[in-house]
């Protein structure tokens, strides 16, 4: 085994911690993106539209993550939102990749549960997820508000949704810290939006 001592491996997490910050600062700088965003799906929840969120892996987790934040509680107790991760019925994600194929997963039941004026969010590090930009595709068709979530590889993707925050990273590590604090403010100010931001 090959170990690295412990100067390297102090030597290689601060050159990763310098990214980090790197990272955060371009989220900072896109914070009127987001805003605007963040926004734009606060006033199709409060018309009673919902928002659904989907990803492969990391992203994954992230689209689980962010629905919590809205369907639960974030910063305060208010009712729930109707925010869905499409990432999370594993019988409905089998079935339907044995059936029609992987790049369906997400599409199929966005169709089947998505209407006019919902939102939909796809997290594709590279950007190039097929079964993302398949929901994004059909969300688009369907009347939704479509955004999506990438990194530095990934400006195909917009056109395939409404909007586009780009993480400037190859580093698929930091371009999901970067999604990470993209989807705390942007939760955070749907919420503050909605119900104002001191807590009940």
């Amino acid at each position: 085994m090959a170990a690295m001592t412990e100067e390297q491996a102090r030597a290689w997490m601060s050159e990763q911690a310098a990214e980090a910050r790197r990272v955060a600062a371009a989220v900072e700088a896109m914070t009127p993106r987001i805003a605007s965003l963040a926004l734009r799906i606060a006033e199709r929840l409060a018309a009673g539209g919902q928002i659904f969120f989907f990803g492969n892996g990391g992203s994954a987790a992230d689209a689980q993550h962010w629905a919590a934040e809205l369907s639960g509680r974030f910063y305060r107790n208010r009712p729930g939102l109707p925010a869905h991760a499409l990432t999370t019925n594993a019988s409905q994600i089998t079935a339907i990749a044995n059936d029609f194929g992987y790049d369906e997963i997400f599409s199929r039941p966005l169709a089947g549960l998505a209407n006019p004026g919902d939102v939909a969010v796809g997290l594709s590090t590279s950007g190039g997820s097929a079964n993302v930009i398949r929901a994004l595709d059909i969300a688009r068709d369907r009347g939704l508000l479509t955004a999506g979530f990438t990194g530095a590889g990934g400006a195909a993707m917009g056109t395939h949704c409404d909007t586009l925050i780009v993480i400037p990273s190859h580093d698929v590590a930091r371009i999901q810290e970067g999604h990470e604090l993209c989807g705390h403010l942007l939760c955070a100010v749907i919420e503050r939006t909605l119900f104002g931001s001191s807590d009940l």
